[in-house]
């Protein structure tokens, strides 16, 4: 198999991972797939030799507008993460004021002020 289909199979994959809705408890395995596909592709491209064929071109076509597409949904699957990171921080903070509500309180009682010059 010549290194570009290779590399049209492999970006297939990874389009399709990104395309199933993925839980969030299956989304670190998820990544992690997504990582190891873009390593094989990444040793694939380095495989590469021009003098490209019509066919090779045309699938470079193809990878060029599959690639957008992946792009597109790694950057929403990484604002899903950014903000699921944000909702736990401030759940996160929230659970701590339940813990210790008087905390941050700052009592003044007891002081005496004294005006005299």
């Amino acid at each position: 198999m010549n290194p570009v289909q290779k590399i049209y199979d492999i970006t297939v994959e990874m389009k399709n991972l990104l395309d199933k809705d993925i839980p969030s408890n299956q989304r670190e395995d998820s990544i992690n797939k997504v990582h190891e596909l873009l390593h094989a592709r990444a040793k694939c491209m380095e495989q590469l030799e021009s003098p490209f064929t019509e066919e090779e071109k045309e699938i470079g076509k193809e990878l060029v507008t599959l690639n957008k597409d992946i792009q597109t949904m790694m950057n929403k699957l990484s604002t899903e993460l950014k903000s699921e990171m944000k909702q736990v921080k401030r759940q996160k903070k929230t659970n701590q004021s339940y813990i210790n509500p008087y905390r941050n309180v700052q009592v003044m009682d007891g002081m005496y002020m004294d005006k005299k010059k």
